[in-house]
């Protein structure tokens, strides 16, 4: 159909259309731009196979690694044992894995050589990974108008054992002494009492004062953090009321009736104390008639009783002891004198008393200064054989007789 001329029917598809020749820089622009998210996509993929976490999200911990001799006791019989009196011969291999392996009829393939002696991981100590008791226990609570009062326990628990800082791991080492650090004041100020939970080890008592807001959950936290803790008890000292320890104070003469309803109002205050530290009470701690029905409702309710130290006509330890009750008198106040060079002279002392007679107990107010001093001071113990306890283990240091003297 030679000559025949071409209809919309028959015209080849595409033939004859006039191409669009648009402008050829709006292409470059889509080139460059598809190139950017790409180059964008690979930079994003590329980290993250750089930086992939390993551990998946996994908590983690940092330990430091020591390498250490095979301790004796852990190397089979027969087998030589380094002198402990020859440093050189400590940091010689004790013998070698294979040995090891061999006596104890084990088969281990390894690409490597012998393990040169034992491979220790000490996750560092903390003082806030030891655990107080919860509290309140339910054993130990009877409810009040006050607020929860504690008790003796039906099985005979009583609130100075369950809530106590339980007893470490033995010191490694030379013991040359033990000290017990008791921090009181706390509750009132919010600073002070946030530095000495925060900066004084666990093994330092905390004694909060039953005064100031949310006093629980401060407690609470000092507890969380390892600190046992005392209720600061306010008594009449000598020049009362020209120095008064505050509302709900403890009395002498005709208004000592008082002194038991007052004596639940502060034991009500929070939960979770070991016992009661008396604030001033020089005159009150003096008087044995005004003293007895006190000690009566306290050693009722299972705590124990620790005495200041700042009045030595102070009856109460003694008193206390008498009507059977845990108690404890504190050798030494460390900051009478609230200056940085009269407080370390106060502890290098404490440290001879240490060394002398085998425990110290010492006390401070919770001052911006004493908590610095003391903080930077416990620090230098363990290097001087000197172990830190809490205030109520110290107490089982002590003979029940001579105040100063070890069983």
């Amino acid at each position: 159909m030679a000559g025949t001329p071409l209809t919309e029917l028959n015209k080849p598809l595409g033939q004859g259309l006039t191409a669009s020749k648009g402008k050829p820089w709006g292409r470059w622009i889509a080139f460059g731009f598809a190139g950017l998210v790409g180059l964008v996509w690979v930079s994003i993929l590329l980290l993250v196979a750089i930086r992939r976490d390993p551990d998946g999200g996994e908590p983690m911990a940092t330990a430091r690694i020591e390498q250490r001799a095979a301790p004796a006791s852990a190397l089979p019989s027969g087998l030589p044992v380094a002198s402990q009196t020859d440093p050189a011969a400590t940091a010689r291999p004790q013998s070698s894995a294979r040995q090891l392996e061999s006596e104890a009829g084990v088969t281990v393939v390894r690409p490597g050589s012998d393990v040169p002696g034992a491979i220790v991981i000490t996750i560092p100590d903390n003082a806030a990974t030891v655990k107080l008791a919860t509290a309140p226990d339910s054993r130990l609570v009877e409810r009040s108008r006050f607020g929860l009062l504690p008790k003796i326990g039906l099985d005979g628990a009583t609130p100075a054992q369950v809530y106590a800082r339980p007893a470490g791991p033995p010191p490694a080492g030379k013991v040359n002494g033990r000290v017990a650090i008791l921090v009181g004041g706390l509750g009132i100020s919010p600073t002070g009492t946030s530095d000495a939970i925060a900066k004084l080890p666990g093994q330092v008592s905390l004694a909060f004062a039953p005064y100031g807001a949310e006093l629980d959950r401060t407690v609470q936290r000092a507890r969380g953090e390892g600190h046992e803790v005392f209720l600061q008890l306010p008594m009449e000292p000598f020049d009362y009321p020209d120095s008064d320890p505050g509302p709900h104070t403890l009395l002498t003469g005709p208004k000592s009736a008082d002194n038991v309803e007052r004596l639940h109002w502060a034991l009500g205050r929070f939960t979770g104390y070991v016992g009661i530290v008396n604030f001033l009470g020089g005159r009150l701690t003096s008087d044995e008639t005004a003293l007895t029905p006190i000690l009566r409702e306290l050693a009722g309710r299972g705590l124990m009783v620790v005495d200041d130290g700042s009045s030595a006509r102070s009856l109460l330890a003694s008193s206390a002891a008498r009507a059977q009750i845990p108690a404890l008198k504190i050798d030494r106040v460390v900051d009478n004198v609230a200056r940085p060079e009269a407080i370390d002279k106060e502890l290098a002392a404490i440290e001879a008393m240490a060394r002398d007679q085998g425990v110290a107990v010492i006390s401070a107010s919770a001052l911006p200064v004493s908590i610095e001093r003391i903080a930077r001071w416990v620090q230098t113990l363990e290097a001087k054989g000197i172990v830190l306890v809490p205030i109520s283990a110290a107490r089982g240091l002590r003979s029940p007789k001579t105040t100063g003297s070890l069983r």
